[in-house]
């Protein structure tokens, strides 16, 4: 009888829900020169030494051994070499993958890989070019429990150095046709860091946009279907569909890396049809979120990545990406929502100041771009109605055009109703913006002003016999005290009380 229990335990381990994982682990290199690194990555330059790859290794594995994941898909690992120390040094600290894969993309700086507690039967790469910068996708089929599943991990062209939509386009064609020979109820999983957003075909910027609004995320590998993200109840089998988890979670939580402020979602867990039909393995539904440990944000709660000061490492960080994951089982697919992605609202501006935040996103029809400074903007809907400040997320947008937009975010900060987070869904021409200027007689946030004389004094401009507090936005912008100036445009903020609020040098003049 003892015999008999102990010959079922290794399968009651495996009858349970299970871990994938994707995670970039921003430039996992090891001390050792072969001619293909980065340039702050060649050892004995830049602080780059066998001991801060140490430090590199036990940190990234401080992270998988948290993560506690079954399967994870890697991105920025250098080499066999530095992976084959990473699976040693998590066998150490009693975290162990028995099995591992990696691309070996020649003349590639760094490669994609896959760990796995679970067998790894056969390992395959697609070439997307024979480009060393354009990195191979890995193919794994992996055996969970008796099942068969396919893991793809990706690494696409990020947007930076003219990392237009069409580079993006070209990984999402080579995994497409390898996906479109395979059957059609195949178990599979497409992972990594795909530099897209989940709603690129909203957000695209237009300087990246040179395939004509087609995005290898959203269109080739269909994520979306009329306009509108694909669910696990509107996803259909035979068609190629995916879902792309990212729906699974409320938007506020949408965003695995920042960039300068800017939430980002660049890393996937994609699912065909085939994982929601109650066959075989299917996906634990709500189970999606993104691995958040303390110690991967500094104190200042900015994602804690690997950092390099002064142009020198300092064995300090992580990653500039946090890991994301979703749990599997044998068991089948329930219909029955965690989180069920909202339908958007029609809505007016004037409904905005009603609400300390959105429970489903608000469109705004006819949307009037009064003011747009870099990235902030001032919206009305129509000349006598109320405006609201859009920040750090006016992108895209220009003075004087309406647009229709999708609310996705808003907050109030020391008083001042903001837009935090939005999108563009359609341009609907251009106005006169004469009439949804506001005055400084009937003083009210979120109106721009112009063609006002006055004197700057200690903070406050002094004109028609008022005292209003003022600030300028750049503070290098602002003039000695008793400057007479001309204001061309300016803002009604507020910050704990109504100012004034100047963005840029075209908008003012110094009289005297």
């Amino acid at each position: 009888m003892k015999l008999f229990t102990l010959f079922l335990i290794p399968f009651l381990l495996l009858a349970r829900p299970f871990k994938v994982a994707s995670y970039n682990v921003e430039n996992l290199f090891d001390a050792v020169y072969n001619g293909t690194e980065y340039e702050e990555f060649i050892p004995g330059r830049h602080n780059w030494n066998r001991r801060m790859a140490e430090r590199k290794l036990d940190h990234t594995a401080e992270v998988l051994c948290d993560l506690d994941a079954d399967i994870v898909g890697l991105q920025e690992v250098e080499n066999t070499h530095v992976f084959e120390q990473l699976r040693t040094r998590l066998k150490r600290v009693g975290c162990g993958y028995r099995y591992g894969a990696i691309t070996h993309k020649r003349g590639a700086p760094i490669q994609v890989a896959l760990l796995s507690r679970f067998p790894i039967r056969s390992v395959r790469e697609i070439q997307v070019s024979y480009s060393p910068r354009v990195r191979n996708i890995l193919e794994a089929d992996v055996r969970v429990d008796g099942q068969d599943l396919k893991i793809f991990v990706n690494h696409w062209k990020s947007k930076s150095r003219k990392g237009y939509e069409s580079k993006r386009i070209a990984y999402a064609k080579a995994l497409k046709r390898r996906i479109d020979a395979m059957s059609s109820d195949k178990a599979y999983i497409v992972l990594g860091d795909l530099n897209t957003d989940y709603d690129a075909y909203l957000t695209l910027p237009k300087r990246l946009n040179d395939t004509g609004g087609r995005i290898g995320l959203n269109h080739l590998l269909k994520t979306v279907k009329n306009g509108e993200l694909l669910t696990p109840e509107t996803i259909l089998p035979l068609h190629q569909e995916h879902v792309d988890l990212w729906t699974q979670l409320p938007f506020s939580k949408r965003w695995s890396h920042k960039f300068y402020g800017r939430k980002s979602t660049l890393d996937h867990i994609l699912l065909p049809a085939s994982m929601f039909d109650g066959k075989g393995i299917d996906y634990v539904n709500g189970s999606f979120g993104v691995f958040k440990a303390d110690y991967l944000f500094t104190k200042k709660g900015y994602i804690n990545s690997w950092q390099i000061k002064g142009a020198q490492h300092t064995g300090r960080g992580y990653s500039d990406h946090l890991p994301i994951y979703a749990l599997f089982d044998t068991k089948p697919f329930v219909h029955a929502a965690k989180y069920v992605p909202p339908k958007p609202v029609n809505g007016t501006i004037e409904m905005l100041y009603q609400k300390e935040k959105l429970d489903v996103p608000v469109d705004l029809k006819h949307s009037v771009v009064v003011l747009k400074r870099g990235r902030y903007a001032v919206l009305k809907q129509h000349p006598g109605g109320r405006g609201i400040f859009v920040f750090g997320t006016a992108r895209g947008l220009q003075e004087g055009s309406v647009y229709t937009l999708r609310v996705q975010e808003i907050h109030t900060y020391k008083g001042l109703k903001e837009i935090t987070a939005m999108v563009k869904l359609k341009e609907e021409g251009k106005v006169q913006l004469s009439p949804y200027y506001g005055s400084l007689k009937s003083m009210r946030q979120n109106e721009v002003v112009r063609d006002i004389t006055g004197t700057y004094k200690r903070g406050y401009l002094y004109t028609q016999g008022e005292k209003i507090p003022f600030y300028f936005k750049n503070c290098a912008l602002t003039p000695p005290n008793g400057s007479k100036l001309k204001i061309a445009y300016a803002h009604i903020g507020y910050y704990k009380r109504l100012q004034l609020v100047v963005y840029s040098r075209k908008d003012f003049t110094v009289l005297e």
